[in-house]
C-alpha cells in the first residue's frame, strides 16, 4: 500500500476531472512536465495529486486548481515508443492544499491530510438505506434516458464507501462535484447527494416523459401518412 510520506512536497496534476477515493483512473501522459513528475513518483514509489482547473488550461500554461484534491497511486504504466506514456491509478486519500509551488515545471503542493470525517456515527448509518434506494432509482432512470444499462452489482452499505460511490456515479457538473468531494463529513455529503439526486430524478423523468411523448407522436404521425 502506497503511503504518503512527504505532504509537504506532493506533485500535483490540475485536471478536468475530480477523482475521489476508491474511483479509477487512467491517464495518457504527454507533456514532458507530466512525464517527468510521473518518472519522479514511480522512482520515489510516491503518489501524486489530482486537483480540479479552478483557472487556466489542462494543457500547457499555469493552471489554478482548487484545494480539495485526492491522492492518485499509480498501479500501472505502458510507455510507447514516442516517449507517451499511459498510466492507471486510484483514487486513495483526499487532501487539503495549504500552498502551491511553482519552482519545478509541474505544481507541488504542501497539502495536508484530509479524511471524510464521522463516517460511522448514527446520523451517517441512518442515511445509508434511503440512499441506496435513491442511488439504484438513480441509475435505473439513468439508463433508460440514456437507452443503455447503467448498473452496479452491488450496492454497498458502509457510509463511507456509499458516500463515494454516489459521488462517482453522479453524472453532473464538475463544480457540484467537487462540492461533493469537499464536504468535510459523510452525512453533509450525503445530504448534499441527496438534494442532487431527488433534482436528478425530476429532470431525468421530465426527459423520458419528452422522449416517449416525441416517439409517440412520430409514430402517430407514420400512421396517419401511410
Amino acid at each position: 500500500m502506497t503511503v504518503v510520506e512527504n505532504w509537504g512536497n506532493l506533485p500535483l496534476f490540475p485536471l478536468n476531472t475530480v477523482l475521489f477515493p476508491g474511483m479509477l483512473l487512467p491517464l495518457r501522459i504527454f507533456e514532458e512536465r507530466y512525464k517527468r513528475m510521473i518518472d519522479v513518483c514511480l522512482e520515489e514509489k510516491q503518489p501524486f495529486g489530482v486537483v480540479l482547473i479552478r483557472e487556466g488550461q489542462e494543457v500547457g500554461g499555469c493552471a489554478v486548481p482548487y484545494e480539495v484534491g485526492t491522492t492518485a497511486t499509480i498501479q500501472g504504466v505502458s510507455r510507447q515508443d514516442d516517449g507517451k506514456m499511459s498510466i492507471v491509478t486510484v483514487g486513495k486519500d483526499r487532501f487539503r492544499l495549504r500552498k502551491v509551488h511553482r519552482d519545478l515545471p509541474y505544481l507541488v503542493g504542501e497539502a495536508e491530510p484530509w479524511p471524510l470525517r464521522e463516517a460511522v456515527s448514527q446520523q451517517a448509518w441512518e442515511q445509508v438505506e434511503p440512499m441506496r434506494v435513491l442511488l439504484h432509482q438513480y441509475l435505473q432512470l439513468l439508463s433508460q434516458a440514456q437507452g443503455h444499462k447503467i448498473e452496479i452489482e452491488e450496492i454497498p452499505d458502509d457510509p463511507a464507501t456509499l458516500a463515494l460511490l454516489v459521488a462517482v456515479a453522479l453524472q453532473v457538473p464538475l463544480a457540484q462535484k467537487q462540492s461533493l468531494l469537499s464536504q468535510p463529513t459523510v452525512p453533509q455529503m450525503f445530504v448534499a447527494e441527496r438534494a442532487i439526486l431527488h433534482r436528478e430524478e425530476r429532470l431525468l423523468k421530465y426527459m423520458i416523459d419528452t422522449q416517449e411523448e416525441q416517439w409517440e407522436g412520430g409514430f402517430s404521425g407514420y400512421l396517419a401518412k401511410n
